[in-house]
């Protein structure tokens, strides 16, 4: 018999719990786990998971965050700030780092530093030894991702292989690794856009200022808003133009454009992202204007 409770669970309580249980039966089943947090709202709802998971006991990993060097300053902030009200240890490794090591090497100074996060973090994987690593990754971002199990093997050069992933059949997830070998869990994978914003507003989220409305400078830049920064600065012949603008995804400044939007509350992003056509990182990402196969080829070199 079907008991009241269930009848009244919403879609978002289906994937809280199944969230919930996948970071239970990671930290049970791991060694060694760590949550990578960014200081985006995909890693931000990851952490609520974690608090519903886990309190009033600490956290059972560090957070991790691989730090391009050319984030948001918004973004760290908020990063820090989030770290320290939960009391949770803050991991933070540096493509920075990298590239003094000479491990990442870049043609231009500015290019972006994406790709080369895939280094930086195997590094950080190799430093602690850590066997699982828990990201916000959602299979509606973009087809290469759509391709990854909930707990997706990575081999002992940390490259992935869609071709050789362990079937998940009943929702039982394996993972049993060897030593050098780690996985990457997704516990939000069956989550969208849409239902990231609705159990933000739901659970009444603190996020970056990003993600709302609000008025910067940016030039109209390969179809997208190109934000004016110091480090990316108007190229001669572009029109800076000041427009109302916000974030729907965060990452390096080289790369991240904002869409128009005067958007500036959970529920009016409800709204635009309800009737939206085009996904978050199609319409913000300047490197994942990329097709698929380079996507994928990516993420075989160890990207998140």
């Amino acid at each position: 018999m079907t008991s009241t409770t269930t009848l009244h669970r919403t879609h978002l309580d289906w994937l809280e719990s199944e969230a919930i249980h996948i970071l239970r039966e990671v930290a049970a089943e791991c060694e060694r786990p760590v949550l990578l947090f960014s200081g985006g709202k995909d890693s931000c709802v990851l952490l609520r998971l974690a608090e519903k998971a886990f309190r009033p006991g600490k956290f059972p990993f560090p957070l991790l965050h691989v730090d391009t060097g050319h984030n948001f300053p918004e973004v760290i902030a908020f990063r820090d700030q989030r770290a320290a009200e939960l009391g949770e240890r803050l991991i933070v490794r540096s493509v920075e780092d990298s590239m003094a090591r000479g491990t990442v090497v870049l043609r231009h100074a500015t290019d972006s530093r994406n790709a080369a996060q895939a280094t930086t973090l195997l590094e950080a994987i190799a430093e602690f030894r850590f066997d699982a690593c828990i990201g916000g990754a959602r299979r509606d971002e973009e087809k290469a991702r759509a391709k990854e199990r909930i707990c997706s093997f990575r081999d002992e050069f940390g490259q992935w292989d869609p071709k050789n992933q362990r079937p998940e059949l009943w929702n039982l997830y394996n993972t049993r690794v060897h030593p050098g070998e780690n996985i990457r869990v997704f516990p939000i994978s069956n989550w969208t856009e849409l239902d990231i914003w609705q159990y933000i507003e739901r659970e009444r989220l603190a996020l970056p200022s990003l993600y709302y409305s609000h008025v910067r400078p940016v030039v109209r830049r390969k179809g997208l808003l190109a934000p004016v920064t110091e480090l990316t600065p108007a190229r001669e012949g572009e029109t800076v133009e000041q427009l109302q603008v916000r974030f729907r995804t965060v990452g390096d400044v080289s790369c991240t454009c904002p869409v128009p939007s005067s958007a500036a509350t959970p529920a009016d992003i409800i709204a635009e992202t309800a009737v939206t056509t085009i996904t978050e990182r199609g319409a913000t990402r300047m490197d994942d204007q990329l097709s698929e196969a380079s996507m994928e080829r990516r993420k075989k070199m160890g990207y998140f």
